[in-house]
């Protein structure tokens, strides 16, 4: 085989995740020891966030992040056991203080103030991705169990079936109903005069692909990762790819709302689109 400039790439690559390895041990102990594992310090987070969001987003953004974080504690203190909770905290500090050196020690770990310890322990790796991750597959849906089939895409009028006036994760812009009482889907629609809005493929994903993008065999942006299907979260310890999917927002309604919706269609022409075999301009 011709030497080409990618010759050597491969044993670059393992002697980099090499180098890495120290950093990436200790980003995964205060990942799975504290942060994920200690209800209280995911409590504390939740607080911190709201803290934020006053902070950045002012009296309005934080009134409604306040009222979803108040019906989070009466399901959360429902079942929560301190007793319990506190024998983890213990178990798993310990980890930590066993597997890492002391300049990697929040300075407050001896004290007592579990507020500081918290907001340390969140802010000490602010970076919680760091690893460069490939993974391909096809756009394919999925047949969890008998008589149930889930289709690989899913339209704009499915955004509306779903409609639910008020509601946080439901609500719908009117403008958006509008275009789509219209049909006006400007030169997004698809060969059906449908608006496409998300897929699903067979990719294998895992906590931090979020906003990765979804590339075609030619190199072109076709989507964006965001989530995985509920029968394929378990993905992380056993990929099964007859039910393991990824979940990506299609690149036409990403355009569709930056143009249509947005009003901003000066950004769009500042891009190159590739339009598919047959599709005219």
């Amino acid at each position: 085989m011709k030497a080409g400039k990618y010759t050597g790439m491969m044993s670059q690559f393992n002697q980099l995740y090499t180098d890495n390895l120290q950093a990436s041990l200790i980003r995964d102990i205060y990942s799975e020891a504290p942060n994920r594992n200690i209800e209280l310090m995911r409590l504390m987070g939740s607080f911190r966030n709201l803290v934020q969001t006053l902070d950045k987003s002012g009296e309005k953004d934080y009134q409604k992040m306040k009222e979803r974080l108040i019906e989070f504690l009466d399901d959360f203190y429902k079942d929560y056991s301190a007793d319990i909770d506190q024998e983890i905290f213990v178990a798993l500090m310990n980890i930590c203080k066993n597997n890492l050196q002391q300049v990697h020690m929040p300075a407050t770990m001896s004290q007592r103030n579990m507020s500081d310890l918290a907001a340390q322990l969140y802010s000490f790796y602010p970076d919680a991705n760091s690893t460069l991750r490939v993974t391909y597959g096809k756009v394919q849906g999925y047949q969890p169990r008998d008589g149930v089939k889930y289709l690989p895409h899913t339209n704009l009028d499915g955004v509306m079936e779903k409609y639910v006036p008020g509601d946080y994760e439901f609500d719908v812009h009117a403008r958006l109903k509008e275009l789509n009482n219209k049909k006006d889907y400007g030169r997004y629609a698809d060969a059906d005069g449908n608006m496409p809005v998300c897929f699903i493929g067979s990719n294998h994903t895992t906590g931090g692909n979020s906003g990765s993008p979804a590339i075609d065999a030619h190199g072109n942006l076709i989507g964006l990762n965001f989530d995985r299907v509920w029968e394929g979260t378990m993905s992380d310890l056993n990929y099964d790819p007859s039910i393991c999917r990824n979940i990506m927002v299609d690149a036409r309604y990403i355009l569709f709302i930056i143009d249509k919706f947005a009003g901003a269609g000066h950004l769009v022409n500042e891009m190159k689109l590739v339009y598919p075999k047959g599709k005219k301009k």
